[in-house]
């Protein structure tokens, strides 16, 4: 995408704000208009006021001083609060659809972009954006306007003098692309800098444990200074790059000036420039010289701006998932997986080769194996995290492709390992997301879970925060609540990955109780590493290599002597 159609798809955000953005350009212009009345002024003061004494002149000039920078003061601070404004409106709206858009991108977008880079986009990236949308575009009506008020006034003085000032443009435009071109790069790359310093910091802070416990201070503190300097040399070469094209172009203006200045006085030695003429007209130039600076250094903001608004626009253009829906619907939970075959994106190597099973309603399937056996794949797949590379999933004898995705993932729970608690109350957490939460269901769910007794032993109840990610709350506790959560949302279709594996014998002998109940009467399909936990499950699966290599109960697996029986013996040796 070009400069000018990104900044032409920047303005449509400016679009639904035009009135407001127009009272601003309205003061700018008034401002603009009133830009040569002081320079003009100076003329008869000096003529009239100075020269000749004229009591008219000495009475009038000061009270239009005062009252030409109040005007002038009133102008800029209205122009300024409108364009503001807007800015913040802009701001407020682009982070808005860049959330929206981060909560409905498919999982395969997060598995190659970091979450600080994520960070970096919708938090910092943004608020570049508005330099180029409503800054820039201000200072160029406001400052463009000025130039051609003065310089209307100093053709109007003498025009074979303003000439010369219009002779060194084109040298000025030439050097304003160059550096252009090289703020536009320099911008882009301090971009993709700041992420991976938003990365590394994510990082520390939520692992900041494992640093205490590996004592990798040092070389943390080594990656972010790398990544420090990196982002330092690339803001000091746009330092340069910015801070140089001002003196260049005020170095040509002098140039200007000092032609000026020579010929106004071997005029004056003429007769044809009067003292009042010449000062109007050089304080003229030297007001051309601060709306110049601003045109010539809001470069440096445009491209900034740009930079950040393809950031920006290259996250909104991604492919989001199916379009949620607002169907409620109930399915029963039969699953058929059919010769399911699965690679990666970018990847030659099968994760699921030749996959089929079924789950008739209210039965327990449980997936044994290794690690990187393919059985949280199954499960990504069942939720449509991921898409089949081949075969077919189907729920009551319908494609899950076909059945809307919200509909889908209403009738999917899931506990898992790795427990997301939101920095909210219990009662929040349990029934994460519903706008009509039910507080006699959610203490239900809690009673179900097994959580109530230590929840009504805490200083509010089940209106406790629980911290960022639960961290007020124990490993057990978070798990129950979890579970909680599942028993509050009532789907047909639980998936428990691996859900007490992580939890002390004690704990998961309390919490596997309230997992059987939440199993009774739903389509259950089980990751356990423990087999102590899968006993009673109505199918065992064992997987290797993301195939199936046996099936039975838990007892003709024992029976059949195969690789089930190896992993149970190798779980109870010590029994």
């Amino acid at each position: 995408m070009s400069s000018k159609q990104v900044y032409i798809r920047l303005l449509t955000f400016v679009r639904p704000y035009w009135k407001v953005l127009l009272t601003s350009v309205l003061m700018l212009t008034i401002l603009a208009a009133t830009e040569p009345l002081f320079p003009a002024m100076m003329k008869p003061l000096l003529d009239e006021g100075f020269a000749n004494n004229d009591s008219r002149i000495i009475k009038w000039v000061p009270l239009f001083v005062i009252g030409l920078f109040l005007l002038r003061g009133i102008l800029t601070f209205t122009s300024s609060y409108a364009s503001g404004w807007v800015a913040n409106r802009i701001v407020t709206d682009l982070r808005a659809l860049m959330f929206e858009k981060l909560t409905m991108l498919p999982t395969t977008y997060f598995d190659h972009h970091s979450s600080g880079s994520l960070t970096s986009k919708i938090a910092y990236d943004v608020n570049n954006v508005t330099g180029a949308a409503t800054q820039a575009l201000t200072t160029i009506v406001r400052d463009t306007l000025s130039l051609a008020a003065l310089l209307g006034w100093l053709f109007w003085l003498n025009w074979k003098l303003t000439i010369i000032t219009l002779i060194l443009v084109p040298f000025i435009i030439v050097i304003t692309r160059y550096f252009n071109k090289r703020l536009r790069l320099l911008s882009s790359n301090s971009q993709l800098s700041m992420s991976k310093l938003t990365h590394l910091i994510e990082e520390a802070s939520s692992g900041h444990k494992i640093i205490k416990l590996f004592t990798s201070h040092k070389y943390e503190q080594y990656r972010f200074r790398h990544a420090n300097e990196g982002q330092r040399g690339i803001a000091i070469r746009a330092t340069i790059a910015a801070s140089a094209l001002v003196p260049l172009v005020q170095i040509l203006s002098s140039v200007a000036i000092a032609i000026i200045i020579w010929m106004a006085l071997n005029q004056e030695e003429g007769g044809t420039v009067t003292a009042g003429g010449f000062v109007s007209y050089l304080t003229a130039m030297l007001m051309l010289l601060p709306p110049l600076k601003r045109l010539t250094g809001i470069t440096a903001t445009i491209q900034r701006g740009l930079a950040a608004a393809e950031s920006v626009f290259e996250m909104l253009d991604e492919t989001i998932e199916t379009i949620y829906d607002t169907e409620d619907v109930e399915l029963n939970g039969r699953i058929n997986f059919n010769n399911i075959t699965f690679i990666y994106p970018q990847h030659t190597d099968k994760v699921i080769d030749n996959f089929t099973l079924e789950l008739k309603c209210k039965e327990t399937v449980a997936l044994v194996g290794s690690s990187g056996s393919g059985k949280t794949t199954i499960t990504n797949l069942l939720a449509r995290f991921y898409e089949p590379s081949a075969g077919k999933i189907t729920i009551d004898k319908q494609s899950i492709n076909e059945i809307p995705l919200t509909t889908l993932r209403q009738n999917i729970s899931m506990v898992s390992q790795d427990v997301r608690i939101v920095h909210d109350t219990i009662a929040a957490n349990v029934a994460y997301a519903d706008p009509n939460a039910d507080i006699s269901k959610i203490k239900d769910a809690l009673i179900a879970a097994h959580a109530m007794k230590f929840v009504e032993k805490l200083p509010e109840g089940i209106e406790t925060i629980t911290g960022q990610n639960g961290v007020r709350l124990s490993g057990g506790q978070r798990q129950r609540i979890a579970i909680a959560r599942a028993f509050y949302k009532n789907a047909p279709i639980l998936i428990l990955d691996e859900a007490t594996s992580a939890l002390d014998t004690e704990s998961e002998a309390h919490i596997q109780t309230a997992i059987e109940d939440l199993m009774s009467n739903r389509t259950t399909l089980v990751i356990a590493h423990r087999l102590s936990t899968i006993e009673k499950a109505d199918k065992i699966i064992v997987m290797k290599s993301g195939k199936i290599e046996e099936t039975g109960s838990h007892t003709e697996l024992l029976q059949l002597d195969g690789l089930y029986k190896h992993y149970y013996e190798l779980q109870f040796k010590d029994r």
